[in-house]
């Protein structure tokens, strides 16, 4: 069928870029005949639609539908810009919720087949429950009160005691900045920063590797907040003031509240929040400058408008680290694939599989490896969690 050629609507094929996340350069690269593809010059033979549909990572059958199909996510989708819904999600995302789900699936019939009880911190919080005394229960859980932050090194050791501390909850924590294994796949943080899948079994949350470690650390009690409530939810969390959904609105408060309580802050505060002093403050709370500055407003320490101007200087200050950070890539595959699985999870998937209980294609395929070799290997310093 190499020469045949095929019927493929402009629509259709503008969607399947957009989705992919494809800029110009990206579409000249990948599809050089694109233009004419969509101007209807000339039909793009079955083997150019089935590399597109590779390429762009769309189900092959989708590109001959009549016009384009409109994703959606299977949670609730909390992200806003303002007071308006993010754009629909892209492949890359809805690929990460769904590997997520698959995850969650096995070890709830996991957990089930062995008796396992239900995740007491489930629902545990109501919507309506007081910030100060939600949030001092959920760092208690997770012992991460301001004393306790000292003997941390720095950040990433910080964030490690956090995946940790959850993990040890009964909370799956996923940590990931491509899609599965895909290096090439990176996960944007102006789409989404994590998201919680929440189950009475099988609770979990995924953040998005690719932020900074700081970032991360606000993500993950972010997420953990939809966790006690007992909902599921994609989020871009943050502590700015956007028009947030109520729940949205009601986790970034205890995220703040829990990584930087106001009547610490009110008298570890020097009364000016220069660059230094913000610097300061984000080493004693191992937080972000961005986490910070928001206390520091919620405090009454400085006007609206200056807040807004601050945020948005030290955002784009943020944002340039974090495109120097992805141009430097690298790492260990095995240190860095233990980060993207919750130890829980690859020792129970590795434990399952030498029993025989799930086939060794279904291991790999949920721990994401390809060989024995390395099935072997990861799944050997899981267990030595």
């Amino acid at each position: 069928m190499t020469g045949v050629r095929v019927d493929v609507q402009p629509g259709v094929l503008k969607w399947a870029v957009h989705r992919a996340g494809w800029d110009e350069t990206t579409v000249e690269r990948k599809a050089p005949d694109f233009e004419s593809w969509v101007d209807g010059q000339k039909k793009p033979t079955f083997r150019q639609i089935e590399k597109f549909a590779r390429d762009t990572h769309t189900p092959f059958g989708l590109l001959f539908l009549s016009e384009p199909p409109v994703d959606r996510l299977p949670i609730p989708d909390m992200r806003t810009i303002g007071n308006q819904q993010i754009r629909e999600p892209s492949a890359d995302l809805l690929e990460t919720v769904l590997i997520c789900q698959r995850r969650q699936d096995w070890y709830r019939d996991y957990a089930k087949d062995r008796g396992m009880g239900e995740v007491q911190i489930v629902g545990s919080a109501a919507h309506g429950s007081d910030v100060l005394d939600t949030a001092a229960s959920i760092r208690d859980d997770l012992r991460f009160g301001v004393e306790q932050r000292k003997s941390f090194s720095g950040w990433e050791e910080a964030l490690r005691h956090l995946l940790d501390a959850a993990d040890q909850l009964g909370v799956l924590v996923m940590v990931n900045g491509v899609v599965g294994s895909d290096s090439s796949r990176k996960l944007d943080v102006d789409e989404f920063r994590g998201f919680a899948l929440a189950d009475p079994v099988a609770p979990l949350i995924f953040i998005n590797g690719a932020d900074t470690k700081a970032a991360q650390i606000f993500t993950v009690i972010h997420e953990l907040a939809h966790i006690w409530l007992g909902s599921s939810a994609v989020s871009d969390a943050s502590p700015s003031l956007g028009s947030d959904t109520g729940e949205e609105r009601w986790c970034n408060c205890i995220a703040a509240e829990v990584l930087v309580p106001l009547d610490h802050l009110a008298t570890t505060y020097s009364g000016t929040p220069g660059d230094e002093e913000l610097e300061r403050l984000a080493k004693i709370y191992r937080v972000s400058t961005l986490v910070v500055l928001r206390r520091i407003y919620d405090l009454g320490g400085m006007p609206f408008e200056l807040f807004q101007d601050r945020y948005a200087t030290v955002y784009g200050r943020l944002m340039d680290i974090l495109r120097r950070k992805k141009a430097k890539g690298g790492g260990n595959f095995y240190s860095t694939q233990r980060r993207r699985l919750s130890p829980t999870f690859a020792s129970a998937v590795f434990t399952s599989t030498l029993s025989g209980e799930t086939s060794f294609r279904d291991g790999y395929q949920l721990l994401g490896v390809r060989s024995h070799e390395t099935f072997m290997k990861l799944g050997e310093q899981s267990e030595g969690h």
